[in-house]
């Protein structure tokens, strides 16, 4: 599994926060680094092929900071390196943060079942079977489709963690648990609900004090659908709702949900996302995963990717309003030059 992954490793899962390793050095001089950063997304948005943020730093400052594209285009609004963009999956990481924190605190033991936070869980046959540090390896056998509408409504109902819940619940077990792994949303639905149970607030209030606001993240939060801040970028995809084949670009409004869960799909910034990195180097965030970390969030008219300790002692974060691999492309190619082949 590479660092370009979209499920992150269970090594990066299950381990706490890193000092900063010795730096290895960078095989090519910053200012041609930054040239070939500038040159190469410069054609890609020429090509239609990006539009986003880019920011490379370093101990945080940024030696590279450009937006491009539109984060509007029927109004030509244009991205601004300001500009907030749907995170996808990378949300993950904060609700890993959060759990590690409530274990660290002596509210769960990693390797207890669920059953034992949450007797009323309701499936029984899945809360007495998977621990919590399988869920967080995606290795429960946990599955359902979060991404459906609820009963009798629209996926724009969907506004809370505990709304996610009746879309998977009821499913039995995928496989059995810690035999394998396997990618699970609904895993990471429940475990965003736990962390409401153990610390008596709201996961969303959570995070945002515990996880946020150490880092100085003043622009991350998930949003409702149709109450977006102003300059947060619309996502553009040319996928098709039940069609592999490409359309005309278009709004991905269809394809969220009301707001964003402990899975995925709150917003953020490349600034916030560099001070995230930098706190994590800094040890200010109890239970953060290792500086080093890879991680990538994408979905129809979402891409987003985050590199931390790169060679030369960079930071990366690519984010865009685009389709996959937007964002990971970039990515790949500033670890090919950096000679990151982990």
């Amino acid at each position: 599994m590479t660092r370009l992954s979209f499920v992150l490793a269970a090594a990066c899962i299950a381990a706490p926060a890193a000092t900063h390793a010795q730096e290895r050095p960078s095989p090519i001089p910053e200012a041609e680094l930054v040239r070939r950063l500038g040159t190469t997304l410069d054609s890609l948005t020429a090509a239609g092929q990006f539009s986003g943020v880019v920011v490379l730093a370093r101990q945080g400052q940024p030696v590279f900071q450009h937006a491009y594209g539109f984060a509007d285009r029927e109004t030509g609004r244009r991205n601004d390196v300001e500009t907030a963009f749907n995170l996808g999956s990378i949300n993950k990481v904060f609700t890993q943060t959060a759990i590690r924190q409530l274990a660290a605190a002596g509210k769960l033991d990693l390797d207890s079942t669920l059953a034992k936070y949450w007797p009323d869980y309701p499936n029984a046959d899945v809360a007495r079977r998977v621990t919590i540090r399988q869920i967080m390896e995606h290795r429960s056998g946990i599955g359902g489709n979060i991404f459906a509408a609820p009963a009798g409504g629209q996926r724009h109902d969907v506004r809370h963690n505990r709304d996610y819940l009746p879309l998977f619940a009821a499913e039995p077990l995928q496989f059995e648990p810690g035999s394998r792994e396997q990618y699970s949303n609904a895993g990471y639905v429940v475990l965003g609900m736990l962390v409401e149970r153990l610390s008596g607030e709201d996961y969303y209030a959570y995070v945002r004090r515990h996880v946020y606001a150490p880092a100085g993240m003043t622009h991350t939060a998930a949003y409702a659908v149709d109450s977006l801040p102003p300059n947060t970028a619309l996502g553009y995809t040319t996928r098709a709702l039940g069609s592999r084949e490409p359309v005309a670009a278009h709004l991905n409004t269809e394809t969220l949900p009301g707001r964003g869960s402990s899975a995925g799909g709150g917003y953020s910034t490349a600034g916030d996302l560099v001070r995230f990195l930098q706190a994590l180097r800094e040890g200010k965030i109890p239970g953060g995963p290792p500086v080093g970390i890879g991680v990538a969030g994408g979905a129809p008219g979402i891409n987003a990717m985050v590199e931390g300790d790169l060679p030369g002692g960079y930071d990366l974060v690519v984010m865009t309003n685009l389709d996959p691999p937007a964002a990971q492309a970039i990515a790949r190619t500033v670890r090919e030059w950096l000679g990151a082949t982990d």
